[in-house]
């Protein structure tokens, strides 16, 4: 077989796979434009005329607006105090190699590693014996904590791909640590910056388990909407879903497309941060 017609065979089919993957995602996004009645259509109904019924409905729903600006600030809170704190202890393990640094590193992303089902109870019990059950700072805090490990891991990689003569050389024209932190190591690491908070974010913002455990209706975001808004008195409410996984998945899929090279960068730890 011919290498053209091999590397067509090889591309069709992996089109192919990708589609079937994004054929449940794009029967959610059309059902959003869709009547109650066409979206349990059978056969489904491809063809039809777009009506905004069914976003209008989602957006007359009860609490949607809170679940939204929880799922924005809660976010947008965690982690940017997950990456602040990650940069300052990236900084920190890069430029000062203690004995024991990578036993250090390896406990640190082993954290980032338990399931969450393995300490969703203990969690629970620490919570409710400091009172932070369903509070902001109580919620913000856990996102970050579970945000640092592997923002400390992009980060360092970044870090460590600058040299320490730039710290050397401003340290030596009277330049303070924190200086050099933020004015001359941070700039450079940019990239590893807004991986670091891409992904986080994209974690954040589709976390369920210990938002609806450990938050409560005060703090519920938008996938705890999701799971309490699924079943009403007559069946599941398939238009108040269709609708709500637009508005959810859209804003990510955007930020994914327009990002997508620094998310490549962060995931081999900015070894191939030329690609930037």
């Amino acid at each position: 077989m011919k290498p053209k017609v091999k590397a067509r065979l090889q591309q069709g089919f992996l089109w192919l796979v990708a589609v079937a993957f994004f054929l449940p995602v794009l029967w959610l996004f059309l059902a959003a434009f869709k009547t109650a009645s066409q979206i349990l259509a059978i056969p489904p109904r491809w063809i039809f005329r777009p009506t905004w019924q069914g976003l209008t409905y989602m957006a007359s729903h009860q609490a949607f607006w809170s679940h939204a600006v929880n799922s924005v600030v809660i976010s947008l809170s965690a982690v940017v105090i997950a990456i602040v704190v990650s940069f300052v202890a990236a900084y920190s393990f890069s430029r000062f190699r203690l004995r024991g640094t990578n036993f250090m590193m390896f406990v640190l992303l082993s954290i980032r590693m338990v399931p969450g089902a393995a300490v969703v109870v203990p969690m629970y019990l620490m919570y409710t014996a400091l009172g932070w059950i369903n509070s902001y700072p109580g919620i913000i805090l856990f996102y970050a904590m579970f945000s640092i490990p592997f923002s400390v891991w992009i980060l360092k990689g970044f870090i460590d791909g600058v040299s320490p003569r730039f710290d050397e050389a401003a340290q030596s024209d009277g330049a303070s640590r924190l200086h050099v932190m933020f004015r001359i190591v941070l700039p450079q690491v940019l990239p590893g910056i807004v991986a670091a908070f891409i992904f986080n974010t994209i974690f954040v913002w589709n976390e369920f388990l210990f938002d609806f455990i450990i938050g409560g209706n005060q703090v519920a975001t938008i996938p705890v909407a999701l799971a309490s808004g699924l079943y009403t008195s007559q069946g599941i409410d398939w238009q108040y879903i269709a609708s709500l996984t637009f508005v959810y998945t859209l804003p990510l899929m955007v930020v994914i497309y327009f990002f997508q090279k620094y998310l490549l960068v962060g995931m081999t730890f900015g070894t191939v941060r030329g690609e930037v």
